[in-house]
């Protein structure tokens, strides 16, 4: 698997995750401190594990967004989206579907380019 690849998969994995833990912590954890118990467990038991897995998804954006060649708008967009729950699982189709056309589309020039090629 290539790096280009790579970055792709685990930007998904880590969009889909983040999502998750972001929910968990706005619909879980957020309403059992200020509705029922603000010395609650689940407060630092969910939010503590959501800051690193953001951390760790900023930096499979970073990584996707060098290798891709983003524009520090998209690449910030992309980060930001991470923070709003359920934009991250719509922006994460959205990058998916654009990188794979990116990734078929240069692999496809790539095979032309060596089919024409003169057989010597």
């Amino acid at each position: 698997m290539d790096s280009k690849r790579l970055s792709l998969a685990i930007y998904r994995v880590l969009a889909y995750v983040t999502g998750v833990w972001l929910l968990l912590l706005t619909f879980v954890a957020m309403p059992a401190k200020y509705l029922f118990d603000p010395e609650t467990w689940l407060m630092p038991a969910i939010a503590i594990p959501h800051g690193y897995i953001y951390m760790v998804y900023v930096l499979a954006v970073l990584w996707l967004a060098i290798g891709r060649g983003w524009g520090a708008p998209k690449a910030v967009g992309v980060m930001i989206a991470g923070t709003i729950p359920f934009l991250g699982f719509f922006v994460e189709r959205r990058v998916a579907r654009q990188e794979k056309a990116a990734l078929a589309a240069g692999s496809a020039g790539g095979q032309s380019e060596s089919a024409e090629a003169p057989k010597r």
